[in-house]
């Protein structure tokens, strides 16, 4: 295929090397068949010119006799012989044009047709990678006949994807042994504490000392519970599935954040049996991460719209807050482990709404984030829905 400079004269089919490779092999296979054509038909014209060329004249008397009338007679014939040719040549070229348009308009079809058999195990390697995510690792292509370049690269994404799969098992497995095992030092210095301060007449430094260290405890406690709840999310694999009513959870979740020290107004709409399938435990965990996200990041007296509802297989929980205008880049960001609005790091771990993103992908839902237009944010849940008996 000729290379084209940036002039941009060429256009049209040079312009394919930045299309699709079926649509190059199209072209491809259309300009084989096109030029076989051309060539096969420029043989069969010289071909067939020469020999009408090389006719002997007939055998047929002449009329008259004498060398004159024979001589009349040959100058007659080579005349229709001529004639003939003539007629000859341009019915062929006649026929050579008409083949030549029907070439013109069967070699996109044949080399179509080729490109898309040449090119259906690449399809198929394709569709089936598309349906492997984070947690569904342990599938394989296992693309089966002969070891071919197509096979060599299915095997190549089996294997890579064997690795990744080693290497997210190895990952959660790191995060869950070691919010486990911090546990116990934690424990241990908490006791500590205690202690100290439950000393007869305790010294003055030291109720203080922890007075500080005590919130900084509750603070890695709380973290090392979201690493454990966003690890097991992450896993994807729960025992505790039973139906789940989102109504009772963003109740339950509004009773334990105190909406009204902050003179937060709250409206919610969440039908009754808005009812979702999935471990309680996770779910009452993103229902109370989504509001305790609403409830911190929000500016005193501001206000607060939750609703809820079920289209077709789908439940929805959307909880809508005010404030300042935030950056799209930056809300985009916010459903990362450790991702904070302007990169603070104080009042919050960065792991709530990555835990519901977690949680929600785990049930196979998802989480999006959008920044409202006049100011706050939009945290929009999507989970599939479960059946509701209909009540006699």
């Amino acid at each position: 295929m000729p290379v084209l400079g940036r002039g941009g004269h060429a256009g049209g089919v040079f312009s394919l090397r930045r299309g699709t490779v079926g649509a190059r092999f199209t072209v491809l296979y259309a300009l084989v068949f096109l030029v076989s054509g051309i060539g096969l038909l420029g043989v069969t014209f010289l071909l067939a010119g020469s020999s009408v060329s090389n006719v002997a004249p007939g055998n047929n008397p002449p009329v008259r006799s004498g060398p004159d009338a024979a001589q009349e007679r040959i100058r007659e014939l080579q005349d229709q012989l001529a004639v003939m040719q003539t007629q000859q040549n341009r019915q062929l070229l006649a026929a050579s044009l008409i083949a030549l348009i029907l070439m013109a308009l069967i070699s996109p079809v044949l080399g179509r047709v080729l490109a898309r058999r040449v090119l259906r195990p690449l399809r198929h390697i394709t569709t089936a990678t598309r349906r492997i995510s984070a947690d569904s690792l342990d599938r394989r292509l296992a693309v089966d006949g002969p070891t071919d370049e197509v096979k060599e690269l299915a095997d190549t994404i089996d294997e890579l994807l064997e690795r990744l799969e080693a290497s997210f098992a190895a990952q959660r497995r790191f995060v869950a042994n070691a919010s486990h095992e911090l546990r116990t030092p934690l424990t241990t210095v908490r006791a500590a504490l205690d202690v100290a301060v439950a000393k007869p007449d305790p010294a003055a430094s030291t109720v203080a000392l922890a007075d500080r260290v005590r919130p900084q405890l509750d603070r890695v406690e709380h973290l090392l519970d979201g690493l454990l709840v966003l690890a097991r999310a992450q896993h994807g694999a729960f025992a505790d599935d039973a139906a789940v009513d989102l109504h009772d959870l963003v109740r339950e979740a509004l009773r334990e954040r105190d909406a009204d020290a902050r003179a937060l107004r709250v409206t919610v709409d969440v039908p009754e049996e808005t009812v979702v399938r999935g471990s309680p435990a996770l779910l009452t965990r993103l229902v109370g991460n989504v509001i305790d996200n609403a409830v911190t990041h929000n500016e005193n007296g501001g206000w607060i719209e939750i609703v809820g509802s079920v289209t077709g297989p789908e439940a929805v929980l959307v909880v809508e807050t005010g404030g300042r205008l935030l950056d799209q880049g930056e809300v985009d960001r916010l459903a990362q482990p450790f991702e904070r609005l302007g990169g603070s790091r104080v009042g919050s771990s960065g792991l709530g709404l990555s835990i519901v993103a977690a949680v929600a992908a785990a049930h196979g839902g998802r989480l999006v984030l959008h920044a409202r237009a006049a100011g706050g944010l939009r945290v929009t849940v999507t989970l599939p829905a479960a059946r509701v008996p209909v009540p006699a």
